[in-house]
């Protein structure tokens, strides 16, 4: 063969490998499909920016202190409450094909007495996501507060990382996970939380349902000093 088609087969050659590498290796990359960043810059009240934002307020939210500061939003309270701003998708807007869901976040001030082996389980931040419309049994009489399966992600001061915790209710379709415990207070923590493999192998299910909606809590009934804690941004990911 001619000595200059012969480079520039190869030459040919060599470009379509350089390619299909590159696509090989983009098209293994986790996909964002859906962020939600808590750290804008708007000049707006936080209780105010969260209803904008779609959020619904429950139990005790109004009475959290709410601040946006540090590119996150603070919320902190010195007393004993339980509260939670919860996000529910339309349907056209599951979420499809989460595979894990990274979380930035940290803790400020734990609650004092805190402590899911001791059967008080309280948090001073978690983040509940919701899977499918199944509704399973809350735990309380005649269907009240009946929710779909839901996992959560929860700081700790005391529990075992990577531990499944269950909650008073909720037990059947409900797992919660402590993700960090002992980072310095006022960290800011990057959590990786699987929830596609985990789904399945929690509640025995072949195919892990759509992200119907999520929520953030604070917990502080039945301890002490209240707590303080912060969330930047949550991005829902795909495997590839």
């Amino acid at each position: 063969m001619n000595t200059n088609v012969n480079k520039y087969l190869w030459a040919a050659i060599l470009g379509i490998v350089i390619i299909m590498g590159y696509i090989i290796s983009a098209g293994g990359e986790p996909k964002a499909l859906y962020t939600m960043d808590f750290g804008q810059k708007e000049n707006i009240d936080a209780f105010t920016w969260l209803k904008k934002q779609g959020f619904d307020d429950f139990l005790d939210a109004k009475r959290l202190h709410l601040k946006f500061e540090n590119e996150g939003l603070r919320i902190s309270t010195n007393e004993g409450l339980t509260a939670m701003f919860g996000l529910k998708f339309g349907k056209p807007n599951y979420v499809r094909d989460v595979n894990h869901i990274v979380i930035e976040w940290g803790v400020n001030r734990f609650p004092i007495g805190a402590d899911w082996a001791q059967g008080n389980k309280r948090v001073p931040i978690g983040v509940i996501f919701s899977f499918g419309d199944k509704k399973l049994s809350s735990g309380l009489p005649f269907g009240i507060k009946d929710a779909p399966y839901f996992l959560s992600a929860f700081i700790g001061e005391k529990e075992q990382v990577n531990r499944m915790y269950l909650g008073a209710l909720y037990q059947e379709g409900g797992r919660y996970f402590c993700v960090s415990n002992g980072a310095p207070m006022g960290q800011t923590i990057v959590t990786k939380f699987e929830v596609n493999n985990r789904f399945k192998d929690v509640f025995k299910q072949e195919k892990t349902p759509p992200i119907t909606g999520f929520a953030f809590e604070m917990n502080t009934d039945d301890t002490k000093g209240g707590a303080d804690a912060f969330i930047k941004k949550i991005v829902f990911y795909s495997e590839h």
